[in-house]
């Protein structure tokens, strides 16, 4: 199962989303009003739950500067990746995507797509707040 946010410009620099988001700390900033748990777990994962959903640990698998980050699930259990790739838009500004990819049975798949939709849409609309 493949989704992806729609393209979001965001007034700062590449360099300043990667870093930003480099830090998992600031994924607690990106999260949904209804986040029932976040906790930071390492220098390179987290928990979080929302309300009425599991908890879902995500680690940081891949790191290439000032373009894209890729988080995974720390768990084999639901293998899934979050892919943010950033583009330079001008002087001081960016646009950022999310993509997430998930391997599912078609039963799992249509439970998880819109929440997962949904939530995707939300980290990227909130990528100003970083």
């Amino acid at each position: 199962m493949n989704l992806e946010s729609q393209k979001v410009r965001v007034e700062k620099p590449a360099q300043y989303i990667f870093e930003a988001l480099s830090d998992v700390r600031n994924f607690e900033k990106l999260m949904p009003d209804n986040i029932a748990k976040f906790e930071v777990t390492g220098d390179d994962s987290f928990i979080f739950a929302l309300k009425g959903m599991p908890e879902i640990k995500l680690k940081m698998k891949e790191k290439n500067p000032f373009s894209k980050l890729v988080l995974g699930a720390a768990s084999d259990k639901l293998p899934f990746s979050l892919t943010g790739k950033i583009d330079e838009a001008g002087d001081n500004a960016s646009e950022v995507q999310l993509f997430f990819e998930g391997q599912f049975n078609a039963m799992m798949a249509m439970m998880v797509k819109g929440p997962i939709s949904k939530f995707i849409e939300t980290l990227a609309g909130n990528m100003h707040k970083l």
